[in-house]
This record gives structure tokens, sequence and C-alpha cells, in this order.
């Protein structure tokens, strides 16, 4: 039998077709130039904060984690956790009501609403400090020994959140599709189980981002205590500066500690909404 000689036959050489156009990035100078002119703004801007002497940055290190400053920043932290608190538990309360069946209920809660975000907050401070005036005893207790400093910060800030809580934590529950609720309902679940279960757990989605940002605020407006001697961070710093006259530095050791516990709270926030978002595409 004779042997074949296998021979490989060249390759094919692929058919030529027409040319692809080669791609360029897009030229984007004008970005650049922007970011460029921008940065350099910012670098001079921070230059002239550090190298600034009337800044006194010596005094604000030395007046950062003294015992009066942590302790007004302790009564701040305090009164702003309680505040959030009590104002989201009540302002939940105000938002069922106002989307409860009841004509009487719903005009109750939209009223108290109504009333409490259309004074302005120092005006409420300043109301419930002189409350005396109108109600020298409530249960036969003398208003001038009930109501304090830190009470009537407490109470006149807890009733101004709740207003603004209640239309975040209404908004979060009309964010749940309908359909939720009648599966609810077709289980057999009662009203307030269905609110716990079902409702809140997915309003959360919508009521978190809000309400971070009222609680950021919160914070920040707790200022306004020192108005009526509560000694909160603000406050405690003014005692300082007007025993030294360093007005400036005292100042920026406040707005330092808002900067950090701010910045604390917005990384908070951000694992808070991921946590809430598992499962929803983005």
């Amino acid at each position: 039998m004779s042997s074949q000689t296998l021979t490989k036959s060249p390759p094919r050489r692929a058919e030529s077709g027409p040319a692809l156009p080669r791609i360029v990035p897009r030229r984007r100078t004008g970005q650049w130039l922007a970011a460029a002119l921008v940065l350099t703004l910012l670098g001079l801007a921070v230059n002239s904060v550090l190298r600034n002497e009337a800044f006194q940055w010596g005094v604000v290190a030395d007046y950062f984690t003294t015992t009066a400053v942590l302790r007004g920043l302790g009564l701040t932290l305090w009164l702003t956790a309680l505040v959030m608190a009590l104002g989201f538990a009540l302002g939940t309360l105000l938002a069922v009501l106002r989307l409860s069946a009841n004509p009487v209920l719903r005009a109750v809660s939209w009223g108290y609403v109504w009333l409490f975000r259309s004074m302005p907050i120092l005006v409420q401070l300043l109301f419930w400090f002189n409350i005396g005036a109108l109600y020298p005893h409530i249960l036969g207790i003398r208003t001038v020994d009930l109501f304090g400093p830190v009470t009537v910060a407490v109470v006149g800030l807890t009733l101004h959140e709740a207003a603004y809580a209640a239309e975040v934590v209404r908004g979060g529950i009309l964010s749940v599709d309908r359909g939720q609720i009648e599966a609810a309902q077709a289980l057999g679940l009662g009203r307030a189980r269905r609110l716990r279960r079902i409702v809140l757990p997915q309003a959360m989605r919508s009521i978190v981002p809000p309400a971070g940002n009222m609680l950021i605020g919160t914070l920040k407006g707790t200022s306004i205590v020192s108005v009526i001697a509560v000694q909160d961070l603000l406050y405690s710093v003014q005692l300082v500066y007007h025993r030294t006259y360093q007005v400036i530095p005292l100042l920026l050791v406040a707005t330092l500690w808002y900067v950090v516990v701010t910045s604390l709270l917005s990384v908070g926030q951000y694992y808070v909404e991921r946590h809430y978002a598992r499962g929803a595409g983005r």
C-alpha cells in the first residue's frame, strides 16, 4: 500500500474589506482647564486659611479638647439623639393619623404639621421659655420649676422636628406599592401588623435619606438653644470667648467639632441606606 503525503494547505487570507475608522478619544480641553482653575483657586483658599495668623490655629488646638468644650459637645449630642428619637416617634404617629380613614384624626394631624412648620423654631423656643406667663401652674407644679432651659429645648425642638418627621414618614409609607398592602390584607394581617411588618420595612428606603438630612440639620440646629442659656457646644465656646475675647478661634473650635460629627453621621447614613437598599435595583 502506497503511503500518501499529507501537506498542510496555507491559511486563507482574510477577505479584505473596508478599513474601520480609527477611534480617537475626544479632547476635553475646556473641562481640564476648568478643573485646573478650580483646584488652583481651592489651593489658594486653603493656603490663605492655614497661613493666616488671624485664625490663631494654636489657640484652636489649645481649646479643642478642653473640658468645657467637650461637656458642651456631649450635651449637643445628647440633645440631638433625644430630639430625633422623640420627634420621629411622634412624627410616625402623626403620619399614621394623617393616612387614617377618620377625617377628625386626619384634620388634627394636618393641623399640627401646618402649625409647627409655620412657626420659626426660635419663636417656638422663646414661647416655651415664657410659658409661665400663660400657665403659672400645671398640675399643681410651678412651670418655672417644670420648664428649665434644657426641658424647654427638648420640648421645643421635639415638637418642631415631629412636624417634619411626620411628612418624611408619610412620604415613605406612600412610596410602598399598593399591591404589597393588598397582599398583606389577603393574608389576614391586621392594620398595625401590616404597618410594622410590611409597610415600614419597605418604606425605610425612602425614609432614611431625608431622615439623615434631618439628623444633621438637628445637630446643627441645636446651636439655637444657646439663646435660652443651654450650655451646648456653641454656648460653651461663647462663655470662653466672652472671657478671653478670642472670638474667631473659639468659633473655629465649634465649627470643627460640628464638621467632625456631621462627617461621622454622613458615613453612618451611607451604611444604613445600603442596608435598607438590599434587593433594590440601582
